[in-house]
């Protein structure tokens, strides 16, 4: 059987330079070879995320929650609170993550697939001087949404917050330009947009924070961002052994993307997107959204007499996988396919033969 083409947001499809990476020999995580790998990825997750020299990487062995839960567990002395602006799961991931560690907290809480109210979030902010930090997702998967990224950053530049921006889904598909848009910590994953494996999780923040952080603060052993961050410095490795396989392809997508530039990437990813959605359109299905859309994710309803499980397993037969939509969109028949990864605009227009095909056997 031939491999799957994946259309869906996660894992990718990787570059052959990517997989064969995997085929490296194995190294000690405590020798000089890792540290210099490591710290050359450290600058490239910089440059991925448009970060200057104010700011510091680190990578977590995990999966972009990994990265999340380092953060959010890491930040907070007693009594200061988070604002969790979400709309949609991967927002309510976050509050998950929140409460577990009982974080105080205020919330924006917004149906999913509806763009924030910005007036309503400066309003939570003014009212609770004891907010430290504003989160929100800045790509939330589950609809495709780009939330108001530059505009929130700015009111935590105006009220000097500390902005996190969880940018799994983000990271390689569109310009997080952390400095230009006030974030102050971001995180991501390299199996996502920047072509990579699941596993390999990284975050990348302000100094100044991060020199601020005390042992005793963070609330966990294994994800301390003080711990990643004081032996990172001190010693260009991880606290704990990492999984040493998947940084060197984690080097090398970042690497291709550094190659190619990406405003290259960023622009095959849009044509891969306006591809898939006019196809879809055409064939007479409905988008969920028509503004703020991302550039690699594209949720669309299925006629009603076509239930998406029986679909998907069709699609999948003739090699295709996407996703099914998360909570109430998965009861109102909708789909995602995604144009992550090694996807190129002849791929979108074979799958679209293949999509409609698919349709009219039902």
């Amino acid at each position: 059987m031939s491999a799957p083409k994946l259309f869906s947001p996660g894992p990718v499809m990787v570059k052959s330079n990517v997989r064969s990476a995997l085929l490296h020999y194995d190294i000690c995580h405590r020798s000089p070879e890792f540290e210099g790998m490591f710290t050359d990825t450290q600058e490239k997750i910089k440059r991925l995320f448009g970060a200057d020299d104010t700011y510091y990487s680190l990578i977590v062995s995990g999966s972009g929650t990994s990265a999340n839960e380092t953060v959010l567990s890491s930040l907070f002395q007693k009594d200061e609170t988070v604002l969790l602006i979400r709309n949609g799961v991967f927002g309510e991931r976050l509050l998950e993550i929140i409460e577990k560690y009982q974080i105080p907290k205020e919330e924006a809480v917004f149906p999913w697939g509806t763009y924030p109210d910005l007036a309503e979030i400066e309003h939570i902010i003014t009212r609770n001087p004891k907010i430290k930090v504003v989160a929100m997702v800045y790509h939330e998967t589950s609809t495709g949404m780009i939330n108001p990224v530059h505009e929130v950053g700015r009111l935590c530049e105006k009220y000097h917050k500390i902005f996190f921006a969880d940018t799994v889904s983000a990271a390689g598909g569109e310009y997080i330009d952390m400095t230009t848009n006030h974030i102050s910590i971001a995180t991501s994953v390299g199996g996502k947009c920047v072509g990579a494996f699941p596993g390999s999780a990284y975050i990348c923040a302000k100094k100044e924070i991060l020199d601020t952080l005390t042992a005793a603060q963070c609330k966990n052993v294994y994800l301390s961002l003080y711990k990643h961050y004081d032996i990172a410095k001190s010693s260009h490795q991880t606290p704990n052994t990492p999984n040493v396989n998947l940084f060197w392809p984690l080097n090398q997508a970042l690497t291709n993307i550094l190659e190619e530039g990406l405003d290259k990437r960023i622009a095959r990813y849009q044509r891969c997107a306006s591809i898939i959605r006019n196809g879809l359109q055409n064939i007479g299905l409905h988008l969920l959204l028509s503004e703020h859309l991302s550039n690699t994710v594209t949720s669309v309803f299925l006629p009603e007499n076509i239930p998406a499980a029986d679909f998907l397993a069709k699609m999948e037969k003739r090699g295709y996988i996407f996703y099914l939509g998360k909570g109430k969109y998965a009861d109102m028949n909708m789909i995602q396919v995604a144009n992550m990864g090694e996807i190129y605009e002849q791929d979108c227009y074979n799958m679209l033969e293949v999509f409609t095909s698919c349709l009219n056997s039902f």
